[in-house]
């Protein structure tokens, strides 16, 4: 009997052993599948990206000169260059983002720090989603219908700057949500507990340590703004405006409207395409650059953080 009892828990042990190397080389094999997978996934996305930039770059880089870059467009945009419309773009990111980050900023901080689980707050969370996933254009007839109409700005930088901050509010106030959302617990209890009040704790503890992610969420903003189209063609871009603007009550060109007008314009399009590409380039290039600003600030308030 003692034998046979032995041999049963052998068997036993050897089953479970071998059972624990079978599951054991199952999640290694599942694990090295999933970083496969993962792996193509991620070269399959840089590789899109890196075909559309080639792409780009082929075919504009033959219209990227001096007198492209500084003059304006002449004889039905065939010739010149697309100064007004880069000034017009930079203005436009740049009176966008001056509305919308301080107004989704606190947005953010309140849904965060201070509302509750309650109904208005729900209803502002769905409001927010809302916002987030409706069409640019419906912001476009919103702002032809607030700012230029009712308001009487007319079609103008402010205008447009007005409904493209609405368009990107959204985005702010998510990506701050979760900055904040990342910062821990200890941080805010820690300052409360040396009698500090609730609003420099968030002023001077829990904002900076939430920049970074909150820089994150202004890089994607400035991405849209600077692409979109029908907001901007419904509250300010003129088709043709051989001249800057003069005040923020001023129609403007810009480079994704210039862009859409070479591209469907009656214009022989063996002229126009080393325009259009061209207005892309610059277009894209002006992104980054202001993506770089962003991401160099973002990294300043990490190592901020780390010291």
């Amino acid at each position: 009997m003692e034998l046979n009892s032995q041999a049963n828990e052998n068997d036993h042990k050897s089953f479970r052993v071998q059972g624990g190397l079978g599951l054991g080389l199952n999640a290694r094999t599942s694990e090295r599948i999933a970083f496969v997978l993962l792996g193509l996934s991620a070269m399959l996305v840089a590789g899109f990206v890196v075909i559309i930039l080639a792409y780009i770059v082929y075919n504009g880089y033959s219209a990227i000169n001096v007198e492209f870059l500084t003059e304006i467009p002449r004889m039905r945009m065939t010739q010149g260059g697309i100064y007004p419309a880069i000034v017009g773009t930079v203005l436009l990111i740049i009176g966008s983002m001056a509305v919308a980050l301080p107004l989704g900023i606190l947005a953010a901080v309140y849904l965060n720090e201070y509302a509750g689980e309650t109904r208005t707050t729900w209803l502002i969370e769905m409001a927010i989603n809302n916002l987030a996933g409706t069409p640019s254009v419906v912001f476009g007839l919103f702002g032809l219908a607030l700012f230029v109409k009712y308001f009487g700005f007319g079609s103008s930088i402010l205008s447009a700057s007005l409904t493209l901050s609405f368009l990107i509010i959204p985005v702010i106030i998510r990506s701050s949500q979760e900055a904040l959302i990342a910062v821990p617990k200890e941080y805010r209890e820690s300052s409360l507990a040396l009698g500090i009040s609730k609003w420099q704790t968030i002023r001077h503890v829990v904002l900076p340590a939430a920049i970074p992610g909150i820089v994150t969420g202004s890089i994607l903003s400035i991405g849209r703004v600077a692409g979109e189209t029908a907001p901007i063609l419904l509250t300010g871009a003129a088709y043709f405006l051989p001249r800057l603007p003069d005040s923020i009550y001023s129609q403007f060109m810009a480079l994704p409207y210039h862009l859409f007008v070479l591209a469907t314009s009656g214009t022989s399009i063996v002229k126009t395409r080393p325009l259009q590409y061209g207005t892309a380039l610059v277009l894209l290039m002006i992104v980054l650059g202001m993506n770089a600003i962003a991401v160099l600030i973002r990294r300043h308030y990490r190592k901020k953080l780390q010291i």
